[in-house]
Parts: structure tokens; C-alpha cells; sequence
């Protein structure tokens, strides 16, 4: 991500430390969690993303500082729930929150950073970016749920993996594009196009992120998560959706029984690599990711579109 964070190095500096400001608290507990969160940071992706829209389409203003620390603020307040949702004890590398401080303090901060996200917003009467990320994240809540729901019938139908990752990852990617462009713009046409360049994006990042299950990269993530909460990804459906009957019988059996047998997931992981799975879904990745740049390569050359096409890429190539 060097020409990224190099067209970018000063706009992170004080992206840096306009998020710090805004998730501090004056409860001593409260404040000392916000720091273990801050200090240990993932790649800061999405405000990345909010910041190039906003400069593809315009200057970078206050309202793009605030757009991409609510997007942040958002995304954080998500992975603190999911990790008590999913029983997480583990998050980039480190020991979660929900593992350090248990459900209930888990719960209430993703509360406070949702809360603090609505109001940096509302103070400054942000009100379209607001509008923008709200949407965001009731689709996000949407996308949780009906996971939970078609996991416990092991869903088989595509179309419905797409919506759930549509709602559950891309929506905040393609609101955080969105929210950039009509940061600098105030153009709705401009944020329509940079929130579906970001959709297709999400999409890409997620199928990157189920392919993850199946290797060996230091991910953060244990290689068979999804396989153990019963997360039906996208390689997956694809083997059950191809394999004989008495196979996929077995695989269905396997995920729903014996879904915490180490040896057991090895078994399924290689039947999904035998039949394709990993190819397949490899393939669609592509597919999004190559939708996304035709988007981008919509506007005119420059450094900025450069730095942008390389996110999209390093969402499909990265290790990690």
C-alpha cells in the first residue's frame, strides 16, 4: 500500500489523531480499553479508502477527517461485537476485548463507540455522511443475523451468501467510498459510482477473507474458524453444490456434528480443495475486484486513482 500511504502521509497523521480525540473517554475503565483498541489498529483500510474517494472527487476537508473517523469508529464498534457474538478470544494477532474484559464490558463499549460515532456526526451536522453510514450498519446487523438464521440450516444457495456478505462487509466499504466522495463533493451522482466501486470491493475483501480458512497465512484469524461456527463460505458452497450425494451427506454431517474435531475439518478442507472450491471462489474474487476498476478507471489518471487501484489489489493479494 506505498503509493496509498505515501499520497496520504500527512492526511493519516491527522486522520490519526482526530480519531484518537474522538473515541477518548473520561470514564477511567472505558478510557483504558479505548487505548488497548486505538494502539493496537488493523491496516486503517477504510479510512484509507475515504480519504482517496474524497480526494478523487475533491478536496479533503473537516467533514472527510470526520467521515473516515466514523467509518473507523463503526468498524471498531462491529469487530467488538462480533468477537462476543462469535465467542472470539482472538483479534489481529492479539488477545480480544471480549477475552480481556468478558461480554458485558464487551458489549457496552461497542455501544460507546457507535453512540460516539453518532454524535461526531450529529454535532457537526454531517447529516448526509451520517444518513450514509447509518445505512451501513443496519445492513451489517441484517447480514449478522441472517447468517446466524442459514447457519443453522447450512444454507446451499449462493444468492444468499452474496447477500449476506453484501450486507455484512461491503455495506460499510461502499458507504465509507460514498461517504468520502460526498465529503469533497457534495455531489450525489460522484457518491453514488464511488459506493459502488466500494460494494464490489467488499465483496472481493470477503471471498479474500473465506479463502483465508482454507490456508495457512498469519491471519489473526484460526485457519478453520468458519468451518467450526458452521459459516457456510463461498468454496464451500460451491463443493456441497458439486460433489456426489453421498460426499456432500458426509460433509453436511461432518459441519454439523463434529465441527470442533481438529482431524475432521482437515478432511473437509482438503475435499474442498479436491473439488474446486478454492478455484472457484478465487475466480469470483476476481470477478469483483476487476468490477471495482472499471469503475475507477471511469475517472481520469492520476496519483490518486494509482493509490485506489492499489487498495482494490491489495484486498485480492494480500496475506493477511
Amino acid at each position: 500500500m506505498q503509493i496509498a500511504q505515501s499520497i496520504l502521509r500527512e492526511e493519516l497523521v491527522v486522520f490519526e489523531k482526530k480519531f484518537r480525540e474522538a473515541v477518548k473517554s473520561q470514564a477511567p475503565l472505558l478510557d483504558r480499553i479505548m487505548r488497548f483498541i486505538v494502539n493496537r489498529k488493523g491496516k486503517q483500510l477504510r479510512p484509507m479508502f475515504v480519504l482517496l474517494s474524497a480526494r478523487l472527487c475533491g478536496p479533503i476537508n473537516e467533514s472527510t477527517y470526520r467521515a473516515a473517523s466514523l467509518v473507523e469508529i463503526l468498524h471498531t464498534a462491529t469487530l467488538v461485537h462480533d468477537d462476543v457474538v462469535d465467542e472470539s478470544l482472538e483479534r489481529r494477532g492479539f488477545f480480544s476485548t471480549y477475552a480481556l474484559w468478558k461480554n458485558k464490558v464487551s458489549v457496552l463499549v461497542g455501544d460507546y463507540l457507535l453512540a460516539k460515532g453518532l454524535l461526531l456526526s450529529l454535532d457537526h451536522d454531517d447529516f448526509r455522511i451520517l444518513q450514509l453510514l447509518s445505512g451501513a450498519v443496519r445492513k451489517m446487523s441484517e447480514g449478522e443475523l441472517l447468517q446466524i438464521e442459514k447457519a443453522r440450516s447450512l444454507n446451499l444457495d449462493e444468492s444468499v451468501y452474496f447477500e449476506i456478505i453484501r450486507n455484512k462487509t461491503a455495506s460499510l466499504l461502499a458507504s465509507a467510498c460514498a461517504a468520502g466522495a460526498y465529503s469533497s463533493s457534495g455531489n450525489e451522482q460522484l457518491s453514488d459510482k464511488l459506493s459502488r466501486f466500494g460494494e464490489a470491493v467488499g465483496v472481493a475483501f470477503q471471498i479474500k477473507d473465506d479463502l483465508f480458512d482454507y490456508g495457512n497465512e498469519q491471519t489473526g484469524k484460526p485457519s478453520g474458524n468458519d468451518l467450526k461456527e458452521k459459516k457456510l463460505t463461498l468454496p464451500l458452497i460451491y463443493t456441497l453444490n458439486t460433489v456426489e450425494k453421498s460426499l456432500r451427506r458426509e460433509l453436511i454431517y461432518i459441519i454439523k456434528n463434529q465441527n470442533r474435531n481438529p482431524e475432521k475439518i482437515k478432511y473437509v478442507t482438503a475435499k474442498v480443495v479436491d473439488a474446486g472450491g478454492i478455484r472457484y471462489a478465487t475466480e469470483k474474487m476476481n470477478q469483483y475486484r476487476d468490477d471495482a476498476l472499471s469503475i475507477l478507471y471511469e475517472f481520469d489518471d492520476s496519483e490518486v486513482r494509482k493509490g485506489l487501484e492499489e487498495l482494490v489489489r491489495f484486498t485480492t493479494d494480500r496475506k493477511y
